[in-house]
């Protein structure tokens, strides 16, 4: 089968088990456990734009998660109808992302890494201290999810398959960001920062740029949150969650499609499916994250990619018939009393040192 064959089988597959989740997991619970795989999977995709293909460790980006959410349920409380309520946290996510990038791209490395923590905790701070705006550590409610198009997302089901019509929206949206001429720009800075500059690319732009596109798939999965828990309190922007969603990317692969969504699933699975049978499910997570890191430093889909080509190279691949030893190969010809091809003709060489020259046989 071709590779590109292959390929394509087995995304139809995948994309016809996700559809059919309702139906053959049946149990409301485990649906709605598919429905935050998916969730934290863009959120995840969005982490993986500045992770994976900038270069850029962020440790913040849980604090835009959390002004989605809160933008949304506030202005709902207000009396704002949930599309003028999406809309408004779109626009506040996105314009909070150009102050992180701002004062963020002033570094790289560490640096960026402690700005970026340093801003989280900050967006932490105001909503855990504010209290008569975010209510402090009760949180905000949100009595409704929207229908949209007059399709009641009320129930489980309806509600996954809402979520899995974004994130199916947020992987496109990434794959052609991959493969776009701004991606390449992208990890051009990544690898070769001074070169691009050279080259004459504006590398603060590009970066700004990237952290607006992430920052505002960071605010759509944010309103899928909170619109699933239809509830928001300040645990949401807490540095545990930055570092949860950030293991997610380096667990699964960095720069890569796949990648972010494995390690969604295998931290929400963890947390909501082995908790109810495993009391420290912290530490069977933590065995996992070790085990991955260990075994496939380049993470959970780079590295099942690497040892299934192996496998198929060492036990699935036949070796050519022309290989010596096999039929139609060198010895074989010799047995048939066919004489073997005569070696070519020696050349000898006359003259010595720089002035040596070839003789003609």
């Amino acid at each position: 089968m071709k590779p590109r064959l292959s390929a394509r089988t087995a995304f139809g597959v995948a994309l016809f088990a996700l559809a059919t989740v309702p139906v053959w997991v049946g149990n409301s619970y485990y649906v709605d456990v598919a429905s935050q795989i998916l969730l934290f999977a863009v959120f995840a995709l969005a982490l993986n734009v500045l992770v994976g293909y900038a270069g850029l460790v962020s440790l913040g980006h849980a604090g835009l998660f959390a002004v989605s959410g809160y933008a949304v349920g506030l202005m709902l409380q207000a009396g704002f109808g949930h599309a003028a309520a999406v809309a408004g946290a779109l626009s506040a996510t996105v314009v909070t992302s150009a102050v992180f990038a701002v004062l963020a791209l002033r570094s790289t490395g560490i640096g960026f890494l402690m700005i970026t923590l340093a801003l989280g905790q900050i967006l932490w701070g105001i909503a855990y201290r504010w209290v008569d705006l975010t209510n402090g550590d009760n949180g905000i409610s949100i009595t409704a999810r929207p229908a949209p198009l007059g399709i009641s997302l009320a129930g489980a089901p309806s509600f996954y398959y809402a979520t899995l019509t974004v994130f199916l929206l947020a992987l496109a949206a990434m794959a052609a960001f991959d493969r776009s001429p701004f991606g390449a720009s992208l990890r051009g800075t990544r690898d070769q920062a001074r070169r691009m500059a050279a080259l004459g690319y504006n590398v603060w732009l590009i970066r700004f740029l990237a952290f607006l596109f992430s920052g505002f798939w960071c605010s759509v999965a944010g309103l899928l949150y909170v619109y699933n828990k239809q509830f928001i309190s300040p645990q949401v922007s807490a540095l545990q969650a930055s570092a949860e969603v950030l293991l997610m990317v380096i667990s699964g692969g960095t720069a890569t499609l796949l990648g972010p969504v494995a390690g969604a699933a295998i931290v929400v699975i963890t947390k909501y499916v082995v908790s109810a049978y495993v009391v420290r499910w912290n530490l069977v997570l933590g065995v996992i994250f070790v085990a991955i890191i260990s075994l496939m430093p380049e993470g959970l889909v780079p590295g099942s990619v690497r040892i299934w080509g192996f496998a198929r190279r060492r036990w699935l691949t036949q070796r050519p018939r022309g290989s010596a030893g096999q039929e139609g190969g060198p010895q074989a010809a010799s047995c048939t009393g066919a004489p073997p091809a005569a070696p070519p003709p020696a050349q000898e060489q006359t003259g010595s040192g720089k002035f040596a020259r070839r003789a003609s046989p």
